[in-house]
């Protein structure tokens, strides 16, 4: 698979490639005790034909409920899911994103699949041995078709489990405004042939085309043309919608849309799992706009696969605590037969927000997000020092005071990243931004969500892109890796409408599109938080013109950005005491 510093790249699409397993293995099956369609082409009310597969049990005489599966990632095996569903007596149903499998119709992610789904629904309804019960459930891609499906929501879905779901426009193919270079290799892997073109996909060629790219500093969409191949036509319209704008609003719930969804939802998503800020996104907004909503989440440390099915025991050197180790998957099943047969419900469902404790082996509970902490930790970005670092202060500054940080994007001899999910935890941090620590805890603490923040900063461009990596450095010294942001200045108040800062001027950027983390902090631990500057080969370079980013070169660069970060810049930590 190809090598990246993006943690989307790393935990999110690129994991769905042609290794990803969020299933247990299936043994080869003997066919004859299921009935098998599996070259059946739907039709939509606009005349797109959506290819299916379905499996039943044969000599069942009742009708069934079925469990659909509705995603882009056309497999041969995904039989084995159909067959999994008929065994525990639903009837299995995968289906496929216009333009994939059999479908004659042109591949386009994303733009059809509401309707699409919404279209197979009704059909799965009217087949004569449907009860008119659907459930729905699948992972990033998959989890979004689901959401997709519920902007439309048919009467015969009656429940949905959507795990590390993507939410376009607002994690793919550009998290907090800023666009990944990820989704332009997976463009092509989704889209180059009716199944996946894992050939294409898993070719080094596209580490190369990055750094080919970094290297000239020519405009974005030239990644194609770098390529040396035609235009990208998907790609090309993504980024002509910068903004989160009608465009991707129109693929997904948007606001008082989520007030109309009133099936019972599972979420599940993990601290490691980059699909987690789309998930966290839909589970926030159902919540707000129907907050009677029995929608529960269940989250740990998991990575992108682990939050869809079989967890790691180690994730990325982290040993995961043994009550994490569960069966998401099993329990998803258990959902399933608690909605639609009168089962039980899961028994780590204790209240709606279900939430694993790093570090503590142990599960905690909330009725909703906010009552995830009684309490705050509110750090501010000194300019003081400590050793070789800067103070996290627990102090709100008396005196005004800032630090400088200046980055030249004409130099392509380094780079600046947000990126450190290839390990959970080190033992040195080498950077080029500003470190700040904070004094040792005086007493242990239990982070229990998303961190959130507020920059007050002056530059001499109008936009930059920047992060915040969060960590603890525990009394052992060691760094264990907890969380960041990243995100473009000019859209910190609004995703959908672009502000420019005035160039001399302090402006205030608050953030909170964060990952949520939830772990116990050792007493005599440090928070750090490293800020720096995107600059990197693995999405867009911000030249802090104020055009459209997509149109900047390393032509634009000209004098280097200048950045002065204030004392009353400050990160706050949501705890359990």
């Amino acid at each position: 698979m190809r090598k990246t510093f993006s943690l989307a790249m790393l935990c999110l699409l690129l994991s769905l490639g042609s290794r990803a397993q969020t299933t247990k293995p299936a043994a080869q099956k003997d066919l004859s005790a299921y009935l098998v369609q599996d070259s059946l082409l739907i039709p939509t009310k606009v005349g797109a034909q959506i290819s299916a597969l379905v499996v039943r049990k044969k000599n069942v005489a009742e009708k069934q409920a079925a469990i659909l599966s509705f995603t882009i990632y056309a497999r041969l095996s995904d039989i084995n899911k159909a067959i999994e569903a008929a065994d525990k007596g639903y009837v299995g149903v995968v289906a496929y994103t216009r333009g994939k499998k059999n479908s004659p119709d042109e591949a386009v992610p994303y733009e059809y699949d509401g309707r699409d789904a919404t279209a197979v629904i009704d059909w799965i309804s009217k087949q004569p041995w449907s009860n008119q019960k659907v459930a729905m459930y699948g992972g990033s891609y998959n989890g979004f078709t689901q959401w997709a499906a519920t902007k439309h929501l048919h009467p015969a879905l009656k429940t949905i489990v959507t795990s590390a779901s993507a939410s376009p426009g607002l994690d793919v193919p550009m998290t907090n405004n800023v666009v990944m270079n990820f989704l332009f290799s997976w463009t092509y892997y989704t889209t180059n042939n009716k199944l996946l073109d894992n050939a294409d996909y898993n070719n080094k060629q596209w580490n190369d085309l990055d750094d080919r790219w970094y290297a000239a500093g020519t405009p974005y969409p030239t990644l194609d043309s770098l390529l040396g191949r035609p235009k990208n036509k998907i790609f090309r319209r993504w980024l002509a919608h910068p903004s989160y704008d009608s465009y991707w609003q129109s693929m997904i719930p948007y606001q008082d849309d989520f007030a109309k969804i009133d099936i019972p939802i599972l979420s599940t998503t993990g601290y490691f799992d980059g699909g987690q800020i789309g998930e966290m996104y839909y589970y926030r907004e159902h919540l707000k706009y129907n907050p009677k909503a029995e929608h529960y989440l269940l989250v740990g440390p998991y990575g992108h696969f682990g939050a869809q099915g079989y967890p790691d025991s180690v994730y990325n050197g982290y040993k995961i605590d043994p009550v994490a180790q569960i069966p998401i998957h099993d329990i998803i099943y258990q959902w399933f037969d608690y909605i639609l047969k009168g089962g039980p419900k899961p028994t780590v469902l204790k209240d709606k927000v279900n939430y694993q404790l790093m570090g503590a082996n142990q599960w905690l509970s909330a009725p909703s997000l906010k009552q995830m902490a009684n309490d705050s930790l509110v750090l501010y970005l000194s300019n003081a020092r400590d050793q070789e670092v800067f103070k996290l202060s627990d102090k709100k500054p008396l005196k005004e005071a800032f630090l400088k940080q200046e980055i030249d994007f004409k130099d392509r001899s380094n780079k600046h990243s947000y990126f450190w999910l290839r390990n959970i935890t080190y033992d040195t941090l080498f950077h080029n931004g500003l470190m700040f620590y904070s004094k040792p805890l005086p007493e242990a603490v239990n982070l229990t969500s998303n961190f959130t923040g507020q920059m007050k900063v002056m530059i001499n461009k109008k936009d930059m892109d920047y992060s915040v990596v969060l960590f603890e450095l525990t009394p052992e010294g060691k760094y264990f890796y907890l969380s960041y942001f990243m995100g473009r200045a000019s859209y910190a108040a609004n995703h959908s409408k672009r502000k420019l800062l005035v160039p001399g001027k302090k402006e205030t950027l608050p953030f909170s599109n964060t990952y949520l983390s939830v772990k116990k902090l050792s007493k005599g631990s440090r928070i750090v938080a490293l800020v720096n500057i995107n600059k990197s080969a693995s999405e867009q370079i911000n030249y802090g013109t104020g055009k459209d980013v997509n149109l900047e070169s390393i032509k634009d660069a000209k004098e280097p950005l200048q950045v002065k970060w204030y004392n009353d810049s400050y990160i706050k930590l949501p705890i359990l005491r």
